[in-house]
């Protein structure tokens, strides 16, 4: 799962839950610089805390087994790990805002205005322009439309200028020791994000992210920055908070160990004919799964479209609005599916999918 900033700023408001990818975390290893990546195992000599609160969290026997099982399943220093969590804070307030109920119902006509905006797009030229370089590189190396990246990372935090606020240390151990619901979730992120710690040292506590441990200017929770973050700049760290260069690859790489095809479609809007509605039996419902109709098979049960009849595709309605009901259809291909697993939402693949035409209109 990948619970973004993106994610919590909208669940208060709207239906939208956290619904990214489990799968984000399942991989062990990611690339560095296209070269085999081996986690460090040992922490890096532990900085002063001295100058944080003393909170003594330490000594909840749930927090002992949970360092006691981290520290030996990671090869992690306990006592080193006994001095973070001793001056890490539990935040009431997360957990309220993981409690609280999402309001209304949301659908694609009051999705998009959230994220079609002029400011968005002329900040996602400006930050393709300044990162040029870096773009057209993650291109090349990964496969991954350049401006889908640009669009992500827009999404996500805004180029950077929102990357959260929350010690992420705080934010985990919170979730993990005092929100029974998704407490193994939330131990395993926590004990994830003590190996980024032994492998970047500096301050604990500077860390910063969403209230749910999202972190940087791609939004990984610490599974996925263990699997998918890379030093794309090859200066030696792996650096989502401060390094654009390194995020550009990292949502490249993302995208690509996710299916993403080079060169290959995202998605196209269609019509529908008003006559043969049997293209209501093949849209998507339900969990969202890898394309399996083809053009032609869609082309038969009513849906319009000039797109190559042997293509593989998913359909997809869009409620603009409900009073009257007014709807758009679009199909999904492979590339879809693959923003998809970004974040499990085909509302905010197809916002990612139009930010990122703006943003090429804009540059080309």
């Amino acid at each position: 799962m990948r619970l973004s900033l993106l994610t919590f700023t909208l669940v208060s408001a709207l239906s939208l839950t956290a619904c990214a990818s489990d799968s984000k975390g399942n991989l062990t290893q990611s690339n560095k610089s296209n070269n085999a990546y081996t986690p460090v195992t040992q922490p890096a000599p532990p900085k002063s805390l001295e100058s944080y609160p003393e909170t003594n969290l330490a000594a909840r026997a749930d927090v002992k087994a949970f360092i006691a099982k981290t520290s030996r399943e990671n090869n992690l220093d306990a006592k080193w790990m006994t001095d973070i969590l001793n001056h890490t804070t539990l935040q009431p307030k997360i957990v309220e805002a993981m409690n609280r109920p999402a309001e209304g119902v949301m659908n694609w006509g009051r999705y998009r205005p959230i994220f079609m905006t002029e400011k968005r797009i002329n900040d996602g030229i400006k930050f393709y322009n300044q990162y040029e370089d870096a773009f057209a590189r993650a291109e090349a190396v990964y496969g991954v439309d350049r401006f889908v990246i640009a669009a992500i990372i827009g999404v996500e935090t805004g180029y950077g200028q929102n990357k959260g606020s929350w010690k992420v240390v705080d934010a985990l151990s919170t979730l993990a020791f005092d929100y029974p619901r998704r407490a193994d979730y939330f131990s395993k992120e926590l004990a994830n994000f003590f190996n980024i710690l032994a492998e970047n040292g500096g301050d604990p506590m500077s860390y910063k992210g969403s209230y749910a441990g999202a972190m940087g200017y791609p939004q990984f929770m610490p599974s996925s920055y263990l699997a998918y973050a890379v030093d794309f700049d090859g200066d030696g760290h792996r650096d989502l908070w401060n390094n654009p260069v390194d995020a550009i690859g990292s949502v490249g790489n993302y995208l690509m160990k996710s299916g993403w095809v080079r060169g290959g479609k995202i998605a196209e809007q269609v019509s529908v004919s008003p006559t043969n509605s049997a293209y209501q039996a093949l849209k998507q419902t339900g969990r969202l799964t890898p394309p399996k109709e083809t053009v032609a098979q869609l082309k038969q049960a009513g849906v319009i479209t000039n797109a190559d009849p042997s293509a593989k595709v998913t359909l997809f309605e869009f409620e603009v609005t409900s009073n009257p009901k007014v709807d758009e259809w679009w199909l999904g291909y492979q590339n879809f599916y693959a923003i998809t697993r970004y974040n499990h939402s085909k509302l905010y693949a197809l916002a990612v999918y139009q930010v990122s035409e703006a943003i090429k209109r804009g540059v080309r």
